[in-house]
């Protein structure tokens, strides 16, 4: 599906311009021209869930993005929202709101370069515990790909009632046998009882902007890493922060990934629970929660990928475009464990030594 191919022409060369992270304007690699990117005409909006039902049942998002290159005329397709053109590297976005069954509302523009984001990899990898020597080589790489990825946001007012158990603490005088001096002796000693007593209510909170991947292609854990992002920096959708890096499409949809949403809610909703039980100790046996004002928006959140061998080993390193958090898998490194594991015997064993000879 083709959904009206944008490249970003230089007013002063004309070629291309593409988002420039360190500079956080429109740059032109060819002539050095800068551009700013005019403020958006509309504001960041959440939508009600229950525009939903009124949108195609059928997943738009799983349709392929066929580009247009206004340079060499290639026509690529792709399962990304914006890519380089494979023949000639022109920066291309294709427009959301023509293509995506749900368009994006808000992006978080890239806030450092791949530059910044190999430093901040090289202070990740020299604080790596047992890591081969040739991890530190991974931070001169220049395999760094930038992508913009989908998440969904929630916003909603809980109301959940409860049954539970309040525990108070309270204590006892024991009795006891031991041995002092080769005496059998009694003594006393206190001992903590907890009295349980029924418990039931309702607790209430709002939630704001609780944070959903949009995506399957990019492992959960990693992604949940590179929290917290300043959401508030956010800024309204315009193709033109897309331009020089990948834009993943969505293919979680917005059902889906509320089912996400409420399950981040629940271990909230209990402590709210356990909080209004109050006591010295608390059980939770049952939480029904309603939901009320459902809203969710979709947005796009930048970050800086970087895939490596190690041994035969593919590792993932991912850093938060906008925070410069480092986040991935390692190796470790055999050799390395091995003598430290033999220094601490070596240590241990000399202890003893020095112990027994005394």
């Amino acid at each position: 599906m083709t959904g009206g191919t944008t490249a970003y022409p230089c007013q002063i060369c004309g070629s291309t311009m593409a988002w420039d992270p360190a500079a956080r304007v429109m740059a032109c690699d060819h002539c050095g021209n800068r551009q700013s990117v005019a403020p958006a005409g509309t504001a960041v909006r959440e939508h009600s869930f229950t525009e939903l039902a009124s949108l195609p049942a059928k997943p738009v998002a799983k349709l392929g993005t066929v580009f247009a290159c206004p340079n060499c005329n290639a026509h690529t397709e792709s399962d990304l929202l914006s890519a380089n053109c494979q023949f000639c590297g022109t920066p291309l976005v294709a427009d959301p709101a023509a293509i995506e069954r749900v368009a994006p509302e808000a992006v978080v523009p890239f806030g450092i370069s791949k530059q910044q984001a190999g430093d901040a990899l090289k202070k990740w990898t020299s604080s790596r515990w047992f890591a081969p020597g040739s991890l530190k080589k991974v931070s001169s790489a220049e395999t760094f790909t930038g992508s913009y990825l989908p998440f969904w946001t929630y916003d909603s007012n809980t109301a959940s009632d409860y049954t539970g158990e309040r525990g108070e603490h309270y204590w006892v005088t024991e009795t006891y046998t031991t041995q002092v001096n080769g005496q059998q002796v009694t003594q006393t000693r206190q001992v903590q009882h907890t009295r349980w007593h029924p418990a039931q209510g309702r607790v209430s909170r709002f939630f704001d902007d609780v944070l959903v991947p949009g995506t399957t292609k990019v492992e959960t854990n990693l992604i949940g890493n590179l929290e917290p992002w300043e959401l508030q920096t956010a800024t309204p959708f315009q193709q033109n922060y897309l331009a020089g890096f990948q834009t993943v499409r969505y293919d979680i949809e917005p059902e889906q990934g509320l089912e996400s949403a409420k399950a981040q809610m629940a271990p909230v909703i209990e402590d709210d629970c356990r909080a209004d039980i109050g006591g010295d100790e608390q059980r939770v046996h049952t939480v029904n929660t309603a939901y009320y004002d459902l809203a969710y928006k979709l947005m796009f959140l930048p970050v800086w990928f970087l895939s490596y061998r190690h041994a035969g080993k593919l590792f993932q390193v991912m850093v938060n475009a906008h925070t410069g958090e480092v986040v991935g898998h390692r190796p470790y490194s055999a050799i390395k464990i091995t003598l430290t594991i033999l220094a601490i015997l070596i240590v241990i064993v000399g202890i003893v030594l020095a112990a027994n000879s005394h």
